[in-house]
């Protein structure tokens, strides 16, 4: 993979697609960004054991990846790295990075160790590809956000994309763990997506009180009794700082177990104008 990333990028711009794979059309909508913004586009599919915590869905995470591999060959991709978790952690291994303040909270806080995996397997797949541009959905925002201050903290000189959140018909975010839900389920979890959308419309009605928001927006969530909401919080958009007052661009977050599986989705609210679009 080195070898092969070292002559590619001295031709021209590499992209690389980090992914844990069982790709869905939110991924899909990555390489197709990454295909027209580089000369060659590198996608990775790794279900990376160091971001699952000891009572998470590591065993049956889903996996397919000759239908990963043929939607990637369809979509362009020049390479797909798929390597080993022996390979990726050898014996002996005990390296790791952690972004401090971004891993806190919201995600960080349900999932202690989830942003230490992230950045480190995200470190090592820039290290080993070398990429000129790395391409994530901000759906998982928290994460996006950890992987670009890393990337900028460690002076990697790559850039780290951010691409529009992908949706289901009904709006429900695209995810791998969506086929864990049963039919009634998939329903129920509708209203993580209803409850953005009533936010976007009191943010642009003029409601601008964090904790007047967000207690309105959980109690619809309660009505739901399938969906036992993780968190739901007004966090500014670039250090997920709480938010108290909407004065400024925040992300309105919101994780939730629906039945056994847990979901996370999010929307950027910006006042003054129309929200809604992460």
């Amino acid at each position: 993979m080195r070898t092969r990333c070292r002559a590619w990028r001295r031709e021209g711009r590499l992209a690389l697609v980090p992914t844990m794979g069982y790709l869905h059309a939110g991924h899909l909508s990555l390489l197709e960004w990454g295909r027209g913004q580089a000369d060659r586009l590198v996608a990775s599919i790794f279900v990376n054991p160091a971001q699952f915590g000891p009572s998470e869905d590591l065993a049956r995470y889903p996996r397919d990846l000759e239908r990963d591999a043929a939607l990637c060959e369809k979509a362009g991709v020049d390479a797909l790295f798929c390597p080993e978790a022996e390979e990726m952690y050898p014996a002996g291994y005990q390296t790791w990075v952690e972004v401090t303040e971004l891993s806190q909270g919201l995600c960080g806080a349900s999932r202690p160790g989830h942003f230490r995996g992230v950045a480190t397997v995200v470190l090592k797949l820039l290290n080993i590809v070398r990429p000129h541009l790395a391409v994530f959905g901000l759906k998982d925002y928290q994460q996006y956000l950890v992987i670009r201050r890393m990337a900028a903290d460690l002076d990697l000189g790559v850039e780290i994309v951010g691409r529009p959140t992908v949706r289901e018909e009904g709006g429900l975010a695209m995810s791998s763990r969506n086929t864990y839900l049963s039919p009634e389920e998939r329903q129920e979890a509708l209203v993580l997506r209803e409850a953005l959308r009533e936010a976007e419309r009191l943010v642009a009605a003029g409601e601008r009180d964090a904790a007047s928001l967000t207690t309105r927006l959980k109690g619809l969530i309660a009505a739901r009794h399938r969906v036992r909401l993780d968190y739901l919080e007004l966090r500014d958009a670039g250090s997920l700082e709480a938010v108290s007052c909407l004065d400024a661009p925040a992300v309105l977050a919101v994780a939730a177990r629906v039945g056994a599986t847990r979901l996370i989705d999010n929307t950027l609210l910006v006042p003054g104008s129309a929200a809604g679009k992460a």
